[in-house]
């Protein structure tokens, strides 16, 4: 009966737990360039005298899905879509070098080029600045020049593609980094694509189909401890009868 206190009680922490990360995917399911969170759980025994039977189920983050999303053409000057496994260089609010698949671009007041969200991007030598009254243009390898009124091409910069050999770890503002926190080399192969937009990878009929079954698991789950505690109770009153 103990027994089935723990699995029950770790089961619906279980289940709980998934709910969040499937939820957390659907909110993100029109977000341009999200990566789905992936989640699993791992057996954990309970240290302690007598109690080296009891298992915990604890839940372990195994990264992310980096299936591409959808692309869709937008026409938009400053809107890219990264190809294959390239991210683009952004730097956190910490100061920190992240990276992010989310190319919808803008400038601010001071002719700084961000992300959508307010994110500085970043070059091969850092922050890039456009000049102002021009038509940016971003061409496949990520350079940047600015048509002016008269014609003339401007060079602005080169964006920082880069493409990862190991996973990357998603942070709690949302983008990615390495490892151990160190930038990364400029990949010259990586290519996007101008006036388009990549998509969230996030699938929301089988998240929805999911979210339904982890609340169904987590139902039964109580069911459990319910019955734990009936089976406790039919006990404790048969031997006090006894008694």
């Amino acid at each position: 009966m103990d027994r089935m206190i723990y699995l029950s009680m770790a089961g619906a922490k279980a289940a709980m737990q998934r709910q969040e990360v499937l939820a957390n995917n659907l909110a993100n399911a029109s977000t341009t360039g999200f990566r789905a969170e992936l989640q699993s759980m791992r057996a954990v025994p309970v240290r302690g005298d007598g109690a080296s039977t009891r298992v915990y189920a604890l839940e372990t983050t195994v990264g992310y899905d980096d299936a591409a999303g959808p692309t869709t053409t937008t026409g938009r000057a400053l809107d890219v879509a990264m190809q294959g496994k390239s991210w683009l260089a952004v730097q956190g609010l910490d100061g920190t070098e992240a990276y992010t698949r989310m190319g919808s671009l803008q400038v601010d007041a001071q002719g700084q080029l961000m992300t959508s969200s307010g994110i500085t991007v970043l070059g091969d030598g850092g922050p890039i600045t456009l000049p102002p009254g021009g038509t940016p243009q971003i061409a496949a390898d990520g350079t940047i020049n600015v048509k002016q009124g008269d014609g003339r091409l401007t060079p602005a910069g080169k964006l920082k593609l880069v493409t990862p050999q190991d996973r990357l770890q998603r942070g709690d503002d949302g983008l990615f980094r390495t490892a151990d926190g160190a930038p990364l080399a400029a990949d010259e192969n990586a290519r996007l694509q101008d006036g388009a937009l990549e998509g969230s990878n996030v699938n929301a009929i089988e998240n929805m189909v999911a979210m339904i079954a982890a609340a169904r698991q987590f139902e039964a789950q109580m069911k459990l401890m319910q019955t734990a505690e009936a089976d406790e109770r039919a006990a404790a009153k048969l031997l006090s009868a006894n008694g």
